[in-house]
């Protein structure tokens, strides 16, 4: 079978089981561990970053591919026959930006190619589940058609209150009591939640020492986004759907991105109603809100007597409302002070280590994390923003060359010349327009 063609059984197979899933809605289904084999696991090995860091075994995900389809074969016998053993997952902490640091999972290769496997059949079961107000780590969706959905409520709202909320610790605090019920609802094959089970309880090597928690499930791992989805699909995208929704006197919106949400309301005294049962409806699951971090923010659009609209942060910018060209009010982002400054601590920290690097090498890794932050915080509005951080890079890479020559001899103006003539910089663009999405809703 060409590769081709491989990749055409796949995809039958993953809309075989997302009609399953339709077609016995609200059933448990007990036989989807069948529809991997090695060609399942060969696809799954492709999607796997082949650059990202070592688990505990040391293998790089080139060593496993050396000898692909032996390796497919075995971890395939010891998934079906249950003889497969999760591997403990190398915990490493990577800084914030902020001076705090968050904690990683790393799963072996072997592990991450079962995982993308599992992962693979588990998403065509929850996509006819999971509602419009979750966006995160879902296929076709992304942060930035989250924020697009806000911007249209909000205008559509004129405005109204947004409970901002923040879950302290919630990949951490992910209870595997409630997590296995809520799989039991819609899956129940022996093999995938024996696996599961093993991945749940699999240890963490901290600093060379195996701990094991009792709860949560490590960033990084493959499968960790489709369970806390899960997860919040149970606690609240469908408690607010069913029950929360209809009891509220005016609109409101949910738009969630992973465990990021926030809650858009056209009356404060709904929101206030909801802002006083949330801590307990989460506090039944185990989780529980950051004080500081959730709060109620009026967001309504400006007028003569209201109360004064306030900025709030949502997946890494600051909104809030300004005047657009034509004078009129409208919703826009901006990239907020802790984006920047992690952006900005991520390129000092690489010149920093890489200062010695030829000024071509050190050139072409600017461009590339300049373009990723264009890519992202590049929306409309958001021009002053991101010239200000193209222009704090500059300054930054200055700093670096001017250290390591001899005293004097790269001035700005040198500096400005050659990154004028040979290593410039690139301008900010607009890559996500809101004028295109109005325009065009489909794209």
């Amino acid at each position: 079978m060409t590769e081709t063609q491989s990749s055409n059984d796949i995809s039958t197979r993953l809309r075989r089981i997302a009609e399953l899933a339709r077609r016995r809605s609200g059933e448990a289904l007990t036989t989807l561990a069948h529809h991997i084999d090695v060609d399942f696991l060969r696809k799954a090995y492709q999607r796997v970053r082949k650059d990202g860091a070592v688990g505990v075994d040391g293998q790089t995900a080139d060593e496993y591919g050396e000898d692909l389809e032996a390796n497919l074969r075995s971890l395939l016998d010891r998934f079906k026959t249950g003889r497969y053993r999760a591997p403990a997952v190398r915990r490493v902490e990577i800084s914030k930006g902020n001076g705090k640091t968050r904690a990683i999972g790393i799963p072996t290769v072997e592990d991450k190619v079962l995982q993308r496997a599992v992962t693979m059949v588990l998403t065509e079961v929850y996509e006819q589940e999971f509602l419009p107000c979750s966006f995160g780590f879902r296929p076709g969706r992304s942060a930035h058609q989250a924020l697009q959905t806000f911007w249209q409520e909000a205008m559509d709202m004129h405005g109204g209150w947004v409970l901002e909320v923040d879950i302290e610790g919630f990949f951490d605090s992910l209870d595997h009591a409630h997590l296995r019920r809520f799989l039991d609802r819609r899956v129940r094959d022996g093999v995938l939640r024996r696996t599961i089970d093993k991945w749940l309880k699999a240890g963490v090597l901290v600093e060379g020492q195996l701990q094991r928690p009792k709860g949560g499930t490590p960033q990084g791992g493959v499968i960790s986004p489709l369970l806390a989805n899960l997860y919040l699909h149970v606690v609240l995208d469908a408690w607010m759907e069913r029950e929360v929704l209809p009891r509220l006197r005016g609109r409101a919106v949910l738009i969630r991105y992973a465990d990021d949400f926030v809650i858009l309301f056209a009356r404060e005294d709904d929101a206030r109603r909801v802002q006083a049962v949330l801590p307990r409806r989460l506090g039944k699951y185990g989780l529980r809100l950051h004080a500081e971090k959730t709060r109620l923010v009026p967001f309504g659009r400006p007028r003569s007597g209201a109360v004064e609209p306030q900025t709030f942060t949502f997946l890494g910018f600051t909104l809030y409302w300004g005047k657009s060209r034509k004078g009129a009010w409208v919703v826009k982002r901006k990239t907020s002070k802790e984006s920047v400054r992690r952006g900005l601590r991520r390129v000092s920290d690489w010149l920093r280590a890489h200062c010695h690097w030829p000024i071509a090498v050190q050139h072409q890794r600017l461009l590339k994390m300049l373009r990723g932050h264009y890519n992202y915080f590049g929306v409309t509005g958001n021009a002053n923003a991101l010239n200000h951080y193209r222009h704090a890079v500059m300054k930054l890479w200055y700093r670096r060359l001017n250290r390591r020559t001899h005293r004097g001899r790269m001035t700005w103006s040198r500096y400005l010349r050659l990154i004028t003539l040979r290593f410039r910089l690139p301008n900010p663009t607009v890559v996500h327009s809101i004028y295109r999405r109005v325009a065009n809703p489909r794209t």
